[in-house]
C-alpha cells in the first residue's frame, strides 16, 4: 500500500489547536481524483490538501484543494498551511517569493519573519449582494431588519458572499440557521478593539463537514479588497476569528500599493506517514 508524507498544522495561531487545522499530503502526484476527495472526507476537516509536481515552469509547487463536500480553486489558510507544509519537508522556492500553483493560477506567497502571507487573489465576483438573497442571508443568520449595514460579493474561487453588522458582540451572538443557508458561504464582519485586533469575523459555510470556519484566509482577503476600496480599514489591520468556536485565530492583513497582503503563523501539530 502506498505512503505518502503527512502533515496536519494549525493555521493562523502560533499557539496549538487555536487556529484553523488543515491536513497536508506531500508527493500526492500518484492518488486520483477519488482517493483526494474521499480522504477530505474522512479527515471531516474545512479543508485536505494535496501536493504535487508544478505544471507551471515558474511555480514552485501546486497544490489541490479539498473541502467534505468538493474541490476548490483557492482558499487561504490551506495557500499558508500547504505552503508551510512543503518548507518543513525541505523545498526551496527558486526565487525570492514562493509560487504556488493552483486551479485559480498562480498565487505569491512570501515570509515575514516567522508567519507566511498570500497575495490576495482577483476577485471572482464583486458587488452588492442582490436583494432577496440578503434576506435570505439576515433570516439565516437570526438578525433583525435592519442589522446588517452593508454588504458585498468577495469571491476569489470560495464563493464567499460578506456582510458587515454593527458590533463585535452582535457577531459572535449569531446563532445560525444552516437550513436557511445550505449551499452559502457567508462572512460575517463588524469592527472592534480587542486591543490587538481591528475586525471580528465569522465565517459560515452550511453543509460541509464543519459548517463555521475558525479561521479564513480567502474570506479574509475577499474582505480586505471590499473594505480597502471603500475606505473602511486602514492600510494595515488585524482579524480576529474562531472566537465563538474557544479559538484565538489572528490574520494580518496589509496594503502595500496596489497589492494586498493576508497572513499569519502556521504551527504543525501532527508529523507523520499516511498510507492510502
Amino acid at each position: 500500500m502506498p505512503t505518502f508524507d503527512f502533515k496536519q498544522l494549525d493555521v493562523f495561531s502560533s499557539v496549538p489547536l487555536k487556529g484553523n487545522p488543515l491536513a497536508v499530503v506531500l508527493g500526492a502526484d500518484s492518488l486520483t481524483d477519488q482517493q483526494m476527495a474521499d480522504f477530505a472526507k474522512w479527515t471531516n476537516l474545512s479543508e485536505t490538501t494535496f501536493l504535487l509536481t508544478p505544471r507551471d515552469p515558474r511555480a514552485d509547487y501546486r497544490v489541490r484543494i479539498f473541502t467534505t463536500l468538493q474541490e476548490l480553486p483557492f482558499a487561504g489558510h490551506p495557500t499558508l498551511g500547504s505552503c508551510y507544509a512543503w518548507l518543513q519537508a525541505g523545498g526551496v522556492p527558486k526565487g525570492e517569493q514562493i509560487i504556488q500553483e493552483c486551479e485559480i493560477g498562480l498565487v505569491r506567497i512570501r515570509r515575514q519573519g516567522d508567519e507566511l502571507a498570500f497575495i490576495a487573489p482577483p476577485l471572482l465576483r464583486a458587488g452588492e449582494v442582490e436583494a432577496s438573497l440578503l434576506e435570505r442571508v439576515r433570516l439565516g443568520l437570526g438578525l433583525a431588519p435592519g442589522a446588517i449595514l452593508r454588504s458585498q460579493w468577495v469571491d476569489n474561487g470560495a464563493g464567499w458572499l460578506a456582510v458587515m453588522l454593527a458590533d463585535r458582540q452582535t457577531v459572535l451572538d449569531l446563532r445560525p440557521d444552516y437550513a436557511q443557508l445550505l449551499g452559502l458561504a457567508v462572512g460575517v464582519i463588524a469592527p472592534c478593539d480587542t486591543g490587538d485586533a481591528q475586525f471580528e469575523v465569522r465565517a459560515f459555510v452550511a453543509g460541509d463537514g464543519a459548517p463555521e470556519d475558525p479561521a479564513t484566509g480567502s474570506l479574509n482577503a475577499g474582505v480586505a479588497q471590499w473594505l480597502l476600496s471603500e475606505g473602511l480599514a486602514p492600510d494595515r489591520y488585524v482579524v480576529s476569528q474562531g472566537t465563538a468556536m474557544g479559538r484565538a485565530g489572528r490574520i494580518r492583513v496589509e496594503r502595500q500599493g496596489d497589492e494586498i497582503w493576508v497572513g499569519g503563523a502556521v504551527t504543525v501539530c501532527i508529523d507523520g506517514r499516511l498510507q492510502l
